[in-house]
């Protein structure tokens, strides 16, 4: 398959964040609880499973968090002043906070001249998210508190509030500065969405000969099933990561809480939203309990859960079931027969028509900052500086 294009840098902001604030995701407990699979992802499939909430994967849910080139603070003396972009400083703390934690990351320069390349890089990053970020403020495009407020929450949701704010502090950002950073990324995003995305199709020629070119990918080896699960403990965890925090301490409180959710179920709550609210499951929870894909042969090891599973048709949900690790509800979300997958499968045809809008995104996402930098006023301050110590001059 094509490789992706290189995505522009406000794509990249986030992880820059989370190396930032060097959130780990908080490690699996041991578990005896023979519903817990790794899951087999053939790679054209892999997008069906929602991506789990954690520091490392909100690039794919935020597009992107931007390091705000807005600083609070007088304009600085010039040599504090690295870049400006239509007369807004970017300055050099910034770019250095940024190399700093990339060199705690392991990635540092072996000599001055290659720590002056990186820091370069990173420069022109923060002048690309302030020129998207001002396109954006001309267009008068905006976000709701609400929305932040959303955000945030996914963004802490994994975290207990002791362990967040001691994250925060530890690198010196508030969580005023994080709401800023939140906002300004879904400025940007809605902005990309606006002028590119909202303006891609794939004809159904694109699809079909995407599909020859790698029709090998689209082979399944064997059945799997895509299973979700609410699960609740009958003890207290610390590691409970749900939107609601909530947690059954006693198999009294868990066998109670089972059953009430198991109620909600059959009256026709949503199973997502429950497990999200609910599930004490720390690696499924925020994903509304997706487990992924299961292959028969994982099935096969355990009896019980393989006759469960087979029993159920997509969509339908079991029966309260008791492991020595707590309480569950299975639901099934699907299954993939083995075999080649042809184009006449609706799945095979939304995975490439993804993949295709995908490749396009990246290409107008690139070509659409260009030609926004080609009109703004940009000066490299830092460059030029480069430049005048190795008696470069420019004309």
């Amino acid at each position: 398959m094509k490789k992706p294009l290189r995505r522009i840098c406000i794509a990249n902001r986030l992880i820059i964040l989370a190396r930032k604030l060097r959130f780990a995701q908080p490690a699996a407990r041991p578990r005896q609880l023979q519903l817990h699979f790794e899951p087999t992802q053939p790679a054209w499939r892999s997008w069906k499973t929602p991506p789990r909430w954690t520091w490392a994967r909100l690039g794919a849910l935020l597009a992107g968090l931007i390091l705000m080139a807005s600083c609070h603070g007088g304009p600085g003396l010039a040599p504090n002043v690295w870049a400006r972009v239509d007369g807004q400083p970017i300055y050099r703390r910034q770019v250095e906070s940024i190399y700093q934690q990339r060199r705690k990351a392991g990635n540092d320069a072996a000599d001055s001249e290659e720590a002056a390349n990186f820091k370069l890089n990173i420069l022109n990053d923060l002048i690309n998210d302030q020129v998207l970020l001002n396109d954006a403020q001309r267009s008068q495009i905006s976000v709701s508190e609400a929305q932040v407020d959303r955000r945030l929450a996914q963004l802490k949701s994994p975290y207990s509030p002791q362990e967040f704010a001691q994250k925060l502090q530890q690198e010196g950002m508030t969580l005023d500065e994080l709401r800023r950073e939140i906002k300004t990324s879904l400025i940007v995003h809605r902005l990309i969405n606006r002028d590119i995305e909202a303006h891609i199709s794939v004809s159904q020629a694109e699809i079909a000969a995407y599909y020859k070119r790698n029709q090998a990918s689209f082979d399944v080896p064997e059945t799997e099933y895509h299973l979700a699960q609410i699960e609740v403990t009958p003890y207290a965890d610390p590691e409970v990561r749900n939107l609601k925090d909530d947690d059954a301490k006693t198999p009294v409180d868990a066998q109670r809480k089972i059953k009430a959710l198991y109620a909600q179920l059959r009256a026709g709550a949503s199973f997502r939203a429950l497990a999200e609210n609910y599930s004490e499951d720390p690696r499924t929870a925020l994903s509304g309990g997706d487990m992924g894909f299961i292959p028969l042969s994982a099935l096969n090891a355990d009896p019980t859960l393989k006759k469960i599973v087979t029993s159920l048709k997509p969509g339908q949900i079991s029966g309260i079931v008791q492991t020595r690790s707590g309480y569950h509800i299975v639901k099934l979300l699907g299954i993939e027969k083995a075999g080649q997958r042809t184009l006449s499968d609706p799945q095979v045809v939304a995975t490439i028509r993804n993949t295709l809008m995908s490749e396009k995104t990246q290409l107008l996402k690139a070509a659409f900052l260009e030609v926004l930098r080609d009109r703004a006023h940009v000066r490299n301050y830092y460059a030029e500086r480069i430049l005048k110590q190795e008696g470069v001059a420019l004309r």
